[in-house]
């Protein structure tokens, strides 16, 4: 049983994140094996398969709920559509990541799942600040992020993307306080 699966069910009017289970690796890899989205993502290789997903899914049991947690977002019709997590960052604090199916970009799914994971975070989870990031050519994302109530802090750090063989990305910094 994976530790966060004691997590609730945060709904809102389109979706519904949840803790993943190991059913989900099939959906996560067939969203998560496209470089629209992989190359977006600093953690995520390229191709990925079943494989890769089981892994993740495997992992999740090994993380402290406290400081880290990971949500499968599901649309109430359409089925699994992305993943958005907290992870802890070095330093303390928690760091936001998400992505979603290249099929449901620019239909608002992360704005409104992040803008549902922030109130869980400050409510259930007591978290008065969380950070996040975006590549520097994903501009979408940084919108979502604004949207969400992220501040950019001015900061750009380099970070390495597996899906583009490490290839370093400039990520713009964001802040978000609750």
């Amino acid at each position: 049983m994976c530790a966060l699966d004691v997590r609730p069910a945060i709904g809102t009017e389109r979706l519904i994140l949840r803790a993943p289970v190991a059913a989900d690796a099939a959906a996560i890899a067939e969203l998560a094996n496209d470089i629209r989205v992989a190359g977006n993502v600093a953690r995520m290789p390229h191709p990925y398969a079943v494989k890769d997903a089981e892994a993740w899914l495997g992992s999740l049991a090994t993380r402290d709920p406290r400081a880290e947690a990971a949500f499968a977002v599901e649309h109430r019709q359409f089925g699994l559509v992305g993943v958005l997590g907290f992870h802890a960052k070095s330093g303390g604090g928690s760091e936001l990541g998400y992505w979603f199916g290249h099929p449901f970009w620019g239909r608002g799914y992360a704005t409104e799942a992040v803008s549902a994971a922030l109130r869980w975070a400050k409510g259930d989870w007591r978290k008065n600040v969380v950070w996040a990031g975006h590549f520097a050519g994903n501009r979408a994302s940084g919108q979502v992020l604004v949207k969400a109530g992220f501040l950019y802090t001015g900061d750009v750090e380099p970070i390495p993307c597996l899906a583009r063989g490490g290839q370093v990305m400039a990520s713009r910094k964001m802040v978000w306080l609750a």
